[in-house]
């Protein structure tokens, strides 16, 4: 790949009689400060999907509540066994793990009257994976 150094600017300021100039980068100037790619970027679909699930993780209840089924005996949980822990209502317990299941994080599998999720250990590999800074 080749930089073309006129669109970049250099982040030191040149004061010549209480004027203010921006040097322009030279290739080496880029070279010198800027690290290479090493890894593949997150096009734009992928960086979407991402950020959703981020978003789905950026409330702490939402959080322990992978943690709690995470472990959970067998890996699940019923939302009977997940209101206590967090001190939350069954509603409140019920639309954060609906955020959840939306983002893929955790699957729902209803049971007669109650909801039983299961973590999606894929979709918290593709996080990591998205995340690392070292190729797999």
């Amino acid at each position: 790949m080749v930089l073309d150094p006129s669109i970049f600017v250099n982040a030191c300021v040149i004061m010549d009689d209480m004027a203010t100039a921006i040097a322009p980068l030279t290739s080496s100037d880029v070279a010198a400060c800027c690290s290479p790619l090493t890894g593949g970027v997150l096009d734009t679909p992928a960086a979407e999907r991402l950020a959703s699930v981020f978003k789905a993780l950026a409330d702490p209840a939402r959080v322990k509540l992978v943690s709690l089924i995470a472990a959970s005996e067998g890996g699940e949980a019923c939302i009977c066994d997940l209101t206590e822990p967090l001190g939350l209502s069954q509603p409140t317990v019920s639309h954060h793990m609906k955020l959840l299941v939306d983002s893929g994080l955790v699957s729902r599998d209803q049971r007669g009257k109650w909801a039983y999720y299961r973590v999606n250990a894929e979709a918290l590999d593709r996080i990591a994976a998205a995340v690392s800074t070292h190729p797999a």
